[in-house]
């Protein structure tokens, strides 16, 4: 929503007074996909599209919650953010709030307007983005002078323990500490990262979004996590482990026989072999080497469809199509999976005649209608105004 239009709703809301603006980008994760809960390599960056905040204080003593995308509202005494609305977005900045509660800060009334410029249900992080906003502002508003990285774990606290979704760090940290025209190499265990400038003249970082509902991400997001822990309790039988990104495919090849569930073997190896695939993708960048890039991405995408099972007919079907296409050199599913985006490279004069012919296979295959965007690297969270 246009700034101007959205500051005169905020108006219409709460009346006119002091307020202060906040924008928290998408992110969008080119490789590295459900390693960040077993401590591993991701390689995302943020986009130049997000979730932009207005607040102010009020003298209330109440939490107001309004979006411009949604009807729903909230309007609670600062006794009341404890408890978990239903299913509803203001979650996201409720576990915020509370998390800030909890380590001590005093709360106060705060009128909030929140409007999201990215798409639903796409797996590009609108809950990090909803999440990193919030923190970021409220740390001005209480001048708690809290660092990024506080402010990213109580993200994913928010999250984990408010919202229940068993997320690692990977969103929120892209959220919170992205930089323009660059991706992050992030051990999500030690939160030790790199910045890697992507340079990739002559290509386009494009995001397909199948448009597919996620209803079973989270179900499913929280069943892998499980499923991840057994692998490593089993592992750890043989040796002393922190979780399942300590030991290296080398060895893992040595010792997988020590997990004797199919299904939960797999499952480790996804990660395990993923968590090469980062590091391979990061040398290849580095040298120049986007050939390379994308052989590891549609590597990653056949490790995620076969040995994770987390993409599902529409995101087998989207990157499918995008993979037959010359010109494309790499293309996965992005995010928790079941749904959501799909991340290609693809050359800059093929942009037009991938959107034209995926678009309409895609509709042709799913009865599904794709959207296209370009994705524009941006920074991360941070006032605007």
């Amino acid at each position: 929503m246009d700034a101007t239009v959205l500051k005169k709703r905020f108006e219409q809301l709460y009346g006119s007074g002091d307020s202060s603006v906040f924008f928290a980008p998408g992110r969008v994760n080119l490789i590295g996909e459900h390693t960040d809960y077993n401590g591993g390599f991701v390689l995302p960056c943020a986009l130049s599209f997000g979730t932009t905040l207005i607040i102010k204080n009020n003298a209330l003593g109440r939490i107001r919650l309004a979006t411009a995308n949604f009807e729903f509202k909230a309007d609670l005494a600062l006794n009341e953010v404890n408890a978990k609305i239903g299913s509803e977005w203001v979650n996201y900045p409720l576990g915020v709030i509370v998390q800030f509660m909890k380590k001590g800060y005093q709360m106060r009334g705060f009128d909030m307007l929140f409007s999201g410029d990215i798409p639903n249900g796409a797996g590009l992080s609108s809950s990090a983005s909803i999440e990193m906003v919030t923190a970021v502002a409220l740390d001005e508003m209480l001048q708690t002078h809290l660092n990024r990285i506080e402010l990213i774990k109580i993200g994913r606290a928010a999250e984990n323990e408010f919202v229940g979704m068993n997320c690692g760090i990977m969103d929120q940290f892209a959220v919170g500490m992205g930089k323009k025209n660059s991706a992050l190499f992030l051990n999500c265990r030690t939160l030790d990262y790199e910045i890697v400038e992507m340079d990739i003249q002559g290509y386009s970082i494009l995001i397909a979004n199948t448009n597919k509902r996620r209803e079973l991400a989270d179900s499913k997001y929280n069943e892998r996590v499980s499923e991840c822990s057994q692998a490593l309790a089993d592992l750890r039988k043989i040796r002393p482990m922190i979780d399942l990104s300590d030991i290296d495919l080398g060895e893992f090849m040595t010792v997988q026989h020590h997990i004797k569930n199919d299904i939960i073997r797999r499952r480790a190896r996804h990660v395990i072999t993923e968590n090469e695939r980062v590091k391979n993708a990061v040398h290849a960048l580095r040298n120049g080497d986007l050939q390379r890039f994308g052989q590891l991405m549609n590597q990653s995408h056949k490790s995620l469809k076969e040995d994770y099972e987390v993409t599902g007919f529409e995101l087998d079907t989207i990157v499918n199509l995008a993979q037959s296409l010359e010109g494309v050199i790499g293309a996965r599913m992005t995010g928790a999976g079941f749904g959501g985006c799909s991340v290609n490279i693809v050359k800059n004069e093929t942009v037009d005649h991938f959107i034209s012919f995926v678009g309409e296979n895609y509709k042709k295959q799913t009865g599904l209608s794709a959207d296209f965007y370009i994705a524009s690297l941006g920074n991360g969270a941070g006032r605007i105004s």
